[in-house]
């Protein structure tokens, strides 16, 4: 067996792959390409595309595709064969650089949002060389972006690199300000990956999760996540086992698996990997929780990714953990004396304010039919956007609001009370698992996003929203009065600034009643459902964010806000109608068949023993028939209240009812079906329930 080393980036066109495969005149333009921007010729493209094929040729690939990110939000390829025919029934391998760097593939059944019509279906993949290419299941997959006839954007990938390319340009600014002048600037992003693994064998039993990743019915196992004992614990062979063919895979693409581990809830479990630039970073998790999906199957195992696959236990998260600087600074260090870093403070700044002012569309990015269900409880942050900076950094603002910073803040030492165990520095950061915008040290954890949302989304608004902020900052201190030092002039920036952003900081229980009372008061906005967060996209205030620091024409935001709420319509119809079905043709013939059982017993015994007393099997088919009651009736009710959301023609009124109509119902309808799940007998229980889903060997 290879070594670790060896193992890693063995499926990826790296840089040190393109050094071996590439003619060095090709690899110097091609790294200008990807360090600063400068246009691709032909002639290179070229000469690229060779040494790509010649090395995918040489790992077994047969074919390449073009690997994007459409709006569905997952990723699509479409592979041509590197095999070209000869007039003399030969054939010769081909790949040109034009095939490199721009491929056309049907762009009709991908979701626009109006931006184009089907007779106008061509759509156009560009090559993006700041993302390696790979070889997956012997086809060389080329990372691209994706866009319409006209140009405009049909793909998350494309609005992240503008996002980017909005942060670089401000922050370059606001460094000059300071005296320096960095080559670039990069944003970096880790995803901790949230996941359960189930057998397939339940799954397969189990309409609901097969249809919509999650249990629409289903009572509470007799020991849930209570105890506290899966967490960190020791993991099962059979996941053990999942988890290492996954780190193979993992490492062979060049992404950096670093951490695994069971979560809190049975049968959950999570992956981290090390930081890396944020394109990479979401090209790098869409490959990991497809690579999850399928090598489960390899074990006899399920991937669930939906943010809520089981009730009344922990949902999966992506902890989005971001930061951004220089070739030479993390600008989210504080450093050891964070009152005396000016540019520290002005970042910090920056980024408060830019979480206050766009709160909402902070919200939008993560909001999903899977997300409804999980933020607020079991870990998950509140729908309710607010930012933790724990004691430490909390000082400073007060310090910089109140214009009077305290000395240094001292550090507090861990002691264990054991001679042979050390001391160390207590951690002045985050501990408060129900903040969603959280300060880890040097970085914000944003702790909103599902586990099988593309984060571009959410790094997409937080680049652009805290370009917007340095933006405003260089734009005031290019224009001040040069009789008051630049040194005055940011402090006085930075207290003016926070006094009037810090309602979005708050260190406490986000679950708390007393919190979303406080955060009405604050001003904040509480959008809990996706219907109520999508409107804000196309709101003025977000159309000119986008379009001032462009990163999205106004069609281009329109599109995304129809093709988000299409899908959530589309979703939620599919989670209806799928819960109606097993209701009426899995659950309520054998609840009947068994209150039929107990009511042919009753009178079996009683026709042999007429004095027998039967009280208690009486009470147990009045609960039977009670509960079939129960579930016609909120059969009816749903049915009905469906079919009347389906006939809106407005989509955002559909997704309205769908949200404070139809999911109450469902609501309704699963407490009545789960009511009967302890009562009925398990050999006449027709699926799989959560006992024999979460806990297995």
């Amino acid at each position: 067996m290879r070594n670790l080393s060896e193992r890693y980036g063995t499926t990826v066109f790296s840089d040190q792959v393109m050094r071996e495969y590439l003619p060095s005149d090709t690899y110097a333009k091609l790294n200008l390409t990807i360090k600063q921007g400068k246009p691709l010729d032909l002639e290179v493209a070229n000469s690229v595309a060779h040494g790509m094929k010649e090395w995918a040729l040489s790992h077994g690939a047969t074919h390449y595709a073009h690997w994007f990110q459409p709006l569905t939000g997952i990723t699509s390829e479409k592979h041509d064969a590197f095999l070209e025919p000869c007039h003399d029934g030969t054939a010769i391998t081909k790949f040109t650089g034009k095939e490199l760097v721009q491929g056309e593939p049907d762009a009709s059944s991908f979701p626009s949002g109006g931006l184009r019509a089907t007779f106008e279906a061509r759509g156009y993949s560009a090559w993006d060389p700041t993302s390696y290419a790979f070889i997956k299941d012997e086809v060389l997959c080329i990372p691209t972006a994706f866009c319409s006839y006209n140009g405009e954007a049909l793909d998350k990938k494309t609005p992240l690199l503008r996002s980017i390319s909005a942060i670089e340009k401000q922050s370059k600014r606001v460094l000059a300000l300071f005296g320096k002048h960095p080559s670039s600037i990069q944003v970096n992003v880790g995803n901790e990956q949230e996941y359960f693994l189930i057998p397939e064998e339940v799954y397969a039993k189990r309409q609901d999760l097969i249809m919509c990743g999650r249990t629409l019915f289903g009572a509470p196992p007799c020991k849930g996540q209570e105890l506290d004992e899966h967490y960190f614990g020791a993991i099962r062979p059979t996941v053990n086992a999942f988890m290492k063919e996954l780190d193979d895979v993992l490492w062979g693409f060049a992404i950096a698996a670093k951490t695994k581990h069971n979560e809190v809830a049975p049968a959950q479990h999570e992956l981290a990997p090390v930081f890396c630039n944020v394109n990479r970073a979401v090209d790098e998790n869409l490959l990991t929780m497809e690579e999850m999906r399928l090598l489960a199957s390899h074990h006899d195992l399920v991937c669930l990714q939906h943010e809520k696959p089981f009730e009344g236990i922990n949902g999966s998260g992506k902890h989005n953990n971001w930061s951004f600087g220089s070739e030479s600074e993390n600008f989210l260090d504080p450093g050891d004396a964070p009152e005396d870093n000016l540019q520290f403070a002005v970042i910090l700044t920056c980024v408060i304010e830019a979480v206050d002012n766009y709160q909402d569309l902070l919200r939008m990015s993560t909001a999903s039919c899977g997300n409804d269900h999980r933020l607020g409880a079991h870990e998950a942050p509140p729908a309710i956007v607010s930012i933790f900076l724990g004691d430490e950094l909390s000082g400073v603002v007060e310090g910089l609001v109140s214009g009077q910073l305290a000395g240094h803040v001292s550090h507090a030492q861990l002691d264990f009370g054991v001679d042979v165990l050390p001391t160390f520095d207590r951690d002045t950061t985050d501990r408060n698992r129900t903040s969603p915008f959280a300060f880890t040290g040097n970085k914000f954890e944003f702790r909103m996003p599902g586990s099988s949302q593309n984060v571009s989304d959410a790094n997409l608004i937080l680049n652009t929203a805290v370009a917007k902020s340095l933006k405003d900052f260089a734009d005031a201190m290019e224009a001040r009065d040069t009789s008051v030092s630049f040194e005055h002039a940011a402090l006085e920036y930075a207290r003016k600034t926070l006094s009037e952003h810090t309602r979005i900081l708050f260190s406490g229980d986000g679950y708390a009643e007393e919190w979303e009372r406080e955060a009405e008061r604050r001003g904040l906005s509480n959008l809990k459902t996706t219907a109520d967060a999508l409107p804000c996209f196309v709101s003025q205030k977000s159309i000119d964010l986008f379009g001032e620091m462009g990163v999205l024409t106004e069609p281009e935001v329109r599109s995304r806000y129809e093709v988000k709420l299409e899908k959530y319509n589309k979703l939620m119809n599919i989670e209806a109608t799928t819960m109606l079905r097993m209701a009426r043709r899995t659950y309520l013939p054998v609840i009947s068949a068994y209150a039929t059982k107990i009511a042919k017993g009753i009178t079996t015994i009683e026709g042999a023993q007429p004095t027998a007393s039967m009280a208690h099997e009486r009470r147990e088919l009045e609960m039977l028939l009670a509960g079939v009651d129960a579930i016609y009736e909120g059969i009816g009710a749903l049915r009905d209240a469906h079919d009347a959301t389906r006939a809106l023609a407005d989509a955002q009124e559909q997704a309205d009812s769908y949200a404070h109509t139809i999911a109450p119902l469902m609501e309704r309808l699963r407490a009545s079906v789960d009511a009967m799940e302890p009562i009925v007998a398990r050999d006449y229980w027709p699926v799989p329930t959560y006992d024999d889903i979460l806990f297995y060997m």
